[in-house]
């Protein structure tokens, strides 16, 4: 009995060592009640792998530790897996919304860095990517930001499943965002001769 406990413990372990958590929000909560005031502590934490997973949750409890051990676990049972490009950057640029909150997310080339403030920059770094240029608009609500944020991660789609949708070949497909980038080229060239 003991040695399959063991061996629960190392499984949770080993499952804690592959992702990072990251405590983006804490809010102390009072609840007024008739002999005074119940004080409790609500936690917004963003758990990743660093390698195109992650989630956020929210946890509650009157002590800090304990919300965010909850907020923790909800996060794990909420991942989603976000395609990358060269595992350092997304491969396009995307909006995102909830409420009054809306954030902007560009890819960019290799060696810019982060560009996120706050609660944006916790959910990315967790995710993994390297290269981002970022903008939030509206609120700063870092729980509509957060919110906003995976919404705008959920609309990003890969080479690989616009082809199939389109059932075509990624090749045909990365091609094409070769030749726009070549477009101002060509323009630049026919302005000249004339």
């Amino acid at each position: 009995m003991a040695r399959r406990e063991d061996n629960r413990r190392g499984k949770r372990d080993e499952e804690d060592n592959e992702f990072t958590d990251r405590l983006v929000h804490i809010n102390r909560v009072a609840k007024t009640v008739k002999g005074g005031r119940n004080m409790s502590f609500a936690a917004l934490v963003i758990v990743g792998d660093e390698k195109g997973r992650v989630g956020f949750g929210k946890g509650k409890a009157r002590e800090v530790p304990e919300a965010i051990r909850k907020a923790s676990e909800e996060a794990k049972k909420t991942m989603i897996r976000v395609p990358l490009r060269e595992g350092r950057t997304f491969h396009h640029d995307v909006r995102g919304r909830h409420g009054a909150g809306k954030v902007v997310m560009r890819a960019a080339p290799p060696g810019t860095g982060v560009i996120a403030g706050g609660p944006m920059r916790a959910v990315l770094e967790c995710l993994g990517v390297q290269d981002v240029v970022t903008k939030s608009i509206g609120t700063s609500n870092p729980y509509n930001m957060v919110r906003a944020t995976f919404d705008a991660l959920k609309r990003m789609e890969s080479p690989r499943t616009i082809a199939n949708k389109r059932g075509k070949k990624v090749a045909e497909i990365v091609n094409r965002r070769n030749d726009g980038a070549s477009a101002p080229e060509a323009l630049d060239a026919t302005e000249t001769v004339s």
